[in-house]
């Protein structure tokens, strides 16, 4: 029997989101016959070793945000020689950098916001792009830290002021029209969701909370969109070196009909798995039951250095 260790919780921004992903492939594991071992991460890397030994078959990262999603816990079990899932160090970190991971995006030629960096101190004194445009952190997930400035808004300050997440942060066009998103399992691109979210944009508490958001599958876009969104999500996990599954999100402007534009926010190389998730939704759309896919991450698993 497969010895599966599951890495959920973290001390990442994220916590709960992990906590709730985790919860949910321990039990799926478990009806699928792994011989399962849940460890809940905590900020002491010393526990998490000693609760690593003897060493699983195999890792299953149910970690999100920094140190679980960035490299970091991937490099601790390249070192251990431990086989995971999801992408490896160098695909985990450059897609948490958002300016690096748009730089791969763009080189490879995927469409991407405009933006640029700035000092955050900046933000309190002037506008660093024409109205509206967002502004986000650097390196974090789930829409933590995203903020969208709009005409006669008046938050710039206080943005800045209340800023958590180093002294930098990205701000990029605001590109209306609808949320896309595309989930990628190993060569194979799954489908395109829409996603609506019941009040303001798709932000941690529309993603995450029951009755946050309204996902429509297959999205009701042109079909020449459709199939370049499964595209340009296959293309963004090849550029970033991804494996195992993935998750990219678009924004897409039908606002002057279609087909629109549609660019590249961010791909996420662990994507969601709780009760909400996208990924897992739109694998059942394909007939992949949720402890079919975790099995699958299961059987795609390796030591990534």
């Amino acid at each position: 029997m497969t010895r599966v260790a599951v890495l959920y919780g973290g001390i990442s921004a994220e916590r709960e989101v992990s906590l709730a992903s985790g919860r949910q492939v321990i039990a799926a594991l478990a009806e699928s016959g792994f011989e399962v071992t849940p460890i809940e991460v905590g900020a002491d890397l010393r526990a998490l070793l000693v609760a690593l030994d003897p060493a699983p078959d195999v890792v299953f990262n149910a970690l999100h945000g920094r140190f679980g999603e960035d490299g970091t816990i991937q490099g601790v079990l390249d070192w251990l020689g431990i086989p995971y899932t999801h992408s490896g160090v160098r695909a985990s970190a450059l897609a948490m950098d958002k300016v690096a991971a748009k730089s791969a995006f763009a080189a490879a030629g995927i469409p991407v916001p405009t933006g640029r960096v700035i000092d955050v101190t900046a933000l309190a004194a002037d506008d660093p792009l024409p109205l509206p445009y967002v502004v986000k952190p650097l390196n974090e997930g789930s829409s933590v830290g995203v903020s969208i400035l709009r005409e006669g808004d008046n938050r710039r300050a206080s943005v800045a002021e209340n800023w958590r997440f180093g002294t930098r942060a990205l701000v990029e066009e605001y590109v209306p029209g609808r949320e896309l998103t595309v989930g990628v399992m190993g060569a194979r691109a799954l489908a395109v969701t829409e996603i609506a979210p019941r009040h303001g944009f798709y932000d941690y508490e529309a993603k995450y909370a029951q009755g946050g958001s309204h996902h429509v599958i297959p999205a009701r876009i042109h079909p020449t969109t459709y199939d370049r969104a499964l595209d340009l999500a296959l293309t963004a996990h090849r550029a970033l070196g991804c494996r195992g599954a993935s998750r990219a999100d678009f924004r897409y402007d039908d606002t002057a009909g279609e087909p629109g534009r549609l660019v590249l926010l961010e791909v996420n190389t662990q994507p969601g798995l709780t009760a909400t998730s996208l990924l897992p939704e739109q694998a059942a759309h394909l007939g992949i039951g949720f402890p079919r896919l975790c099995t699958w991450m299961v059987e795609q698993a390796a030591c990534r250095a």
